[in-house]
């Protein structure tokens, strides 16, 4: 089958889409477990029930290890999603609501196709950067009309954990094209969980671990779905790639989030918030549409473990 040139692998959406609609339910169970259980607790015990899972996984695959190199790549997946957004956003709920996290985290999209563009030289069109900056700036405009209440002092530990999950992203991307989606997420959560372990640990100790079955519920979805199979499906789409277009599905998170929040924490949705939502679901499918600018490879991709196009040193 011929691909057009300039066309979005549709496999990438896909995955990727399946992947933001697992993440879109993050704040809001964040927020229902921060309240009753230590935000270190729920921010690095989610990261060591997931390791577990990956550990089981690996073993029963006898997925080959990762070299040297790739382990310090690694490193930095793990301290951007595993550490750095987890461990930030649990402190920052304990006070800002859900829907003003989802404000912040709506600059995401731009961050992570910044963060793209510089480590894999994707190099998307003029229609591509308006469209992903018209989205942000409509996704932060909506957001706020949706109730949250302006701006806050968390807004500092929610950018940080934007920074560290656009870097985590990208770099878990790229490896994906080499180890596997699942696999990149997988050996990230094994290489981390001594230090989460410890941080688990060291929460336990300090503030008794009690919580109602709601907290705990929302505890187990950021452990196994957060943590884990969004990971699988976000990465699988981020290898597919391209990377920088996959990328700006995310302007629909924060809609989703809002929505979610409308349903189980009982938030009104205004006409303003349905409106403002169409607008940033429009942005983001104009965002990953719009042709890139054409370009000749200067080597023949070759493939990674997980079938897709490993990376080149061409420009995209």
């Amino acid at each position: 089958m011929q691909t057009v040139p300039g066309a979005v692998p549709r496999g990438g959406l896909v995955w990727g889409g399946v992947g933001v609609l697992a993440f879109s339910f993050t704040v809001i169970f964040t927020r229902l477990a921060v309240a009753q259980l230590d935000p270190l607790f729920v921010g690095a015990g989610r990261a060591v029930v997931a390791a577990v899972i990956a550990g089981v996984a690996l073993a029963v695959t006898r997925s080959r290890r990762p070299t040297r190199g790739q382990a310090a790549r690694l490193a930095i997946v793990g301290g951007g999603v595993v550490l750095g957004f987890p461990l930030l956003t649990s402190l920052a709920l304990t006070s800002a609501p859900a829907s003003h996290g989802a404000v912040v985290i709506a600059v995401l999209p731009a961050a992570t196709a910044v963060a793209a563009v510089v480590r894999t030289r994707e190099r998307p069109g003029r229609g591509f950067w308006i469209a992903a900056v018209v989205g942000a700036v409509v996704a932060v405009a909506f957001a706020l009309a949706g109730g949250s209440g302006g701006l806050h002092v968390s807004d500092l530990l929610l950018l940080g954990a934007v920074a560290a999950a656009a870097v985590g992203y990208a770099e878990g991307g790229v490896l994906s094209r080499e180890l596997g989606a699942w696999q990149t997420i997988s050996w990230a959560l094994v290489l981390s969980s001594p230090m989460m372990v410890g941080l688990t640990a060291f929460s336990a100790l300090r503030t008794p671990v009690t919580a109602d079955p709601v907290a705990w519920g929302s505890f187990a979805y950021l452990a196994v779905v957060s943590m884990f199979l969004g990971f699988v499906a976000w990465y699988r789409g981020l290898a597919i790639g391209p990377m920088a277009r996959v990328s700006q599905l995310q302007l629909a998170q924060p809609v989703l989030s809002l929505a979610w929040a409308a349903l189980l924490l009982g938030e009104q949705l205004s006409v303003l918030t349905v409106v403002g939502g169409l607008a940033v679901i429009a942005c983001a499918a104009i965002a990953v549409t719009v042709r890139q600018r054409s370009s000749t490879p200067t080597s023949t991709p070759s493939r990674g473990v997980s079938g897709a196009p490993a990376l080149t040193h061409s420009s995209r």
